[in-house]
């Protein structure tokens, strides 16, 4: 009896993760037999909960609407998966939240079993204490982000560029997304007239917002294929053309294909393309492959190289000279 009702929670669960759910793949997700999930699917309805079925092709089952939920339940692997995240301190992008972590890690350790207390103890982590990252953000302004977007609120808000000109701005916001350790929010600019993605590190949200408006479609792809996309034009944003004295057996291994690509050449020399976020970029990335080369694209390149060969002269000379 245990066991039936533990895996009717696990059903209820999963019918409460996605809009549909075939015979076959509930069966699967629960290790019993598509005549035990329509039977415990009856114990459901017996219970009080909704529990649509279509029959035929496609068919399947879905929670019917205005179903009451009951308290949250998580499975044994949805608590651990929650306790890690807390423990981990996997919310070095974001400023403020850390003590409510371990706030809510510890009223988690209470109420768990204790046979999911022990498997946490097991896997007990140390975290290195380091200052937040650069791009780390405040709790309170992404609340305050998600909610207008939430809302569908206008947005404004002043904006540090990269080089550092600060200007006005006013959105109609959509999504946060993260990358890494930055959170990006994706708006439609009114005064571009255009999708835009920004950093929230560089926004100063004003209030009050609004007015509400109607939501647009998003791009091709969603939010976060939209980020990714900008994230991957900003590195490979400047582009040159090197010719290395060196086989391309030797080079290839060292030339990633994310920011790079390697031809043969003649006389045992390869031609890198290489991408970057700027030439002086490009140029130490040169140093790395610590092989003689030309110079094809573009000549500017030949002088980023020039300074940063007179620098390492100058802290060269500083050294013997100490």
């Amino acid at each position: 009896m245990k066991e039936t009702s533990a895996r009717l929670l696990r059903l209820l669960s999963l019918l409460q993760t996605r809009r549909d759910w075939s015979g076959a793949e509930l069966a699967d997700r629960l290790a019993i037999t598509p005549r035990t999930v329509r039977r415990d699917v009856d114990r459901l309805r017996d219970l009080g909960y909704p529990v649509d079925a279509s029959v035929g092709v496609g068919g399947g089952y879905r929670l019917g609407a205005g179903v009451e939920m009951p308290p949250l339940q998580l499975d044994d692997e949805e608590v651990l998966a929650v306790a890690l995240s807390l423990q981990s301190g996997a919310a070095g992008s974001v400023v403020g939240i850390g003590e409510a972590s371990m706030r809510a890690l510890t009223k988690l350790r209470q109420i768990m079993p204790s046979r999911l207390r022990h498997r946490l103890e097991s896997l007990q982590i140390d975290v290195v204490s380091t200052p937040p990252a650069a791009s780390a953000v405040d709790a309170g302004v992404l609340t305050a982000i998600a909610s207008v977007c939430h809302n569908h609120e206008r947005l404004r808000f002043d904006y540090t560029t990269h080089g550092g000109a600060i200007s006005r701005r006013e959105v109609e916001p959509y999504r946060l997304v993260r990358s890494g350790l930055r959170w990006y929010l994706v708006a439609w600019d009114l005064g571009r007239d255009d999708w835009r993605s920004f950093r929230v590190d560089r926004m100063e949200p004003k209030i009050p917002t609004g007015p509400r408006f109607t939501p647009r479609e998003l791009p091709a792809g969603g939010a976060a294929e939209y980020v990714s996309a900008g994230v991957a034009r900003a590195y490979t944003s400047t582009r040159a053309t090197v010719l290395l004295h060196a086989s391309i057996e030797e080079v290839a291994p060292m030339v990633g294909e994310q920011w790079g690509s390697v031809e043969s050449s003649d006389e045992g020399r390869c031609v890198v393309a290489l991408s970057g976020t700027s030439l002086r970029s490009i140029a130490h990335w040169l140093r790395a492959f610590d092989v003689d080369f030309t110079i094809v694209s573009p000549p500017e390149l030949r002088e980023e190289c020039r300074a940063i060969a007179d620098e390492q002269r100058v802290v060269v000379q500083r050294y013997l000279e100490a």
